[in-house]
């Protein structure tokens, strides 16, 4: 390997450091097992090891579909400590959307936990990549074995690698697959400068994390928030990450609860599972605070967890294309509920006219438009995407999609997605604004709110909600209260009673799902 002339950087550090440091601090908790920071840094290394002698080398795409356990970080820096590039596959994707991921970002190798071998070894098959295993059981206690390696069992006998291999710091560190609200999903790649900044940044001067505070890992790691705020920050900073394989509301109380969680961070389906929660336990965590991202959060939902458990809850916003975190909250000043903050150090984040597409044409304080960001966390591009990084990103700014105001102090706060955005009559009606009126509704836990197509009305507004347990509110009753609140063009004319919203690997609500579900279906008893 030649040596590059000038600076280089790698993700992998973030591990290597820590272990150098805080050898014998725990870094990860996974049920009962608990793995310091040395030991984690030694068996990634072995792991580095292990996939070397199966012919990966620097810029090579390793897949990775692997649950929130141990294994993923040492699979994820075991890959960038090799000079590889990090290709993590959402856990809950079907076989012929793993093939797409691998063939797309073209990725050499798949390391699968054996309990998503169903659909992961079917994805590599159909995708001709080879798989190794991880979490699956000794072939002496199993037998028939999966017929793939296990990467444990190579790990053993391989050389560890020494340490990291160094990097351009421009160079590719992981390629993330956007959730593909329309078309395919792109692979958003992201470099070793980008993601190790937005790291430095997040400790700095946007998160409060220490030396030993204890984590949530409860987001999922193969996503951007996860990965970067969760896992990336929280190794940076010495900190210990309790991982929840499976989210649940119950299990992540009591895991709070049980291991002392000083910060909990989640997206606004994990607040409203953890309220319920509440309603079953009288344990509370001594949480110093909490972060919410991924999507708009509901100020009564806001309200109830800061009451519930004691903490202040900040919220930020960010895109898996900006690393992710571009405004916050920022900790240490008072959180202005209901906006997404300002932007973290050394990023602009304003707001443009999305009418104007072929560059950025920025508006005044106070009016509505896109939000468009430039700083150190854009992503390098689409990977082999031109034409779509060419009309994400104008004249060096990221244009979001998302729809919002900024105003005079600087702080923006959403108003939806372009694409969410509703037109009945010709005015426009943003579903967050409706939401926002059921969520306060005492017997509703969640509400999405979404257009439908309407012969008079061009979209006509209807709302899914799920109620709470023993609620008896009926839905027209429902209408009635959120036609009180807001104008008359505004209210949903229909509220469709559910048991549960379709929800993506993120915990973001999949409004696509519940238009397609009730377009189809005749809407039944409407009130103009």
């Amino acid at each position: 390997m030649s040596t590059p002339s000038r600076a280089t950087a790698s993700v992998a550090a973030i591990l290597a450091e820590s272990a150098a440091r805080y050898p014998d601090d725990v870094a990860v908790i996974v049920g009962a097992q608990r793995t310091s920071y040395a030991e984690l840094w030694s068996q990634t290394l072995a792991y580095a090891g292990a996939l070397r002698e199966k012919g990966v080398g620097e810029g090579d795409r390793v897949a990775m579909l692997v649950p929130n356990v141990a294994d993923f970080p040492r699979v994820y820096y075991a890959t960038l400590a090799l000079g590889a590039v990090a290709v993590p596959v959402h856990a809950l994707l079907k076989r012929h959307e793993i093939e797409y991921v691998l063939r797309d970002s073209g990725a050499t190798i798949l390391v699968c936990a054996a309990p998503l071998l169903g659909e992961g070894a079917a994805g590599a098959a159909l995708a001709g990549v080879d798989v190794v295993t991880v979490l699956a059981p000794d072939s002496s206690v199993d037998p028939h074995g999966t017929g793939h390696d296990r990467l444990e069992a190579l790990a053993e006998t391989a050389e560890p690698l020494d340490t990291y291999v160094p990097r351009d710091p421009f160079d590719t560190a992981t390629i993330l697959y956007t959730s593909g609200t329309t078309g395919q999903p792109k692979g958003a790649e992201g470099s070793h400068f980008a993601l190790l900044e937005q790291v430095n940044t997040n400790l700095m001067s946007t998160f409060d994390i220490t030396r030993g505070d204890v984590l949530l890992g409860a987001l999922p790691l193969f996503h951007t928030f996860g990965q970067t705020c969760t896992m990336n920050t929280g190794f940076r900073a010495g900190a210990t990450i309790v991982m929840l394989p499976r989210f649940d509301g119950d299990a992540a109380l009591a895991a709070m609860v049980e291991h002392g969680c000083a910060v909990f961070m989640g997206v606004p389906t994990m607040y409203m599972a953890l309220l319920d929660a509440a309603t079953r336990s009288e344990a509370r965590p001594r949480l110093r605070y909490a972060i919410s991202g991924g999507a708009s959060l509901p100020l009564a939902v806001l309200q109830r967890f800061e009451q519930v458990y004691g903490a202040p809850l900040h919220e930020g916003y960010g895109l898996t294309e900006t690393s992710p975190v571009a405004t916050f909250n920022h900790v240490g000043r008072t959180p202005r509920p209901g906006t997404i903050g300002t932007p973290i150090w050394g990023v602009d984040v304003e707001i443009a006219d999305p009418a104007v597409t072929d560059s950025i044409a920025l508006l005044p304080h106070g009016e509505i438009g896109e939000l468009v960001i430039r700083g150190h966390n854009l992503m390098n591009g689409y990977l082999n995407r031109p034409e779509d990084t060419a009309e994400a990103i104008v004249d060096g700014w990221f244009r979001t999609g998302d729809l919002g105001t900024k105003d005079d102090d600087g702080y923006l706060t959403i108003v939806d997605r372009t694409k969410d955005m509703i037109i009945r009559n010709g005015y426009n009606v943003y579903p967050r604004q409706v939401e926002e009126v059921l969520a306060q509704h005492p017997d509703v836990t969640m509400a999405a709110v979404f257009g439908v197509p309407h012969e008079l009305h061009g979209q006509e507004i209807e709302a899914a909600v799920v109620l709470r347990e023993g609620a008896t509110v009926e839905p027209d009753e429902l209408v009635r209260f959120v036609s009180d609140e807001i104008a008359a063009y505004k209210f949903p004319r229909v509220v469709h009673v559910v048991e549960a919203l379709p929800l993506g690997p993120s915990g973001k609500i999949l409004k696509r799902a519940l238009v397609e579900r009730f377009s189809a279906q005749e809407a039944v008893g409407s009130a103009s």
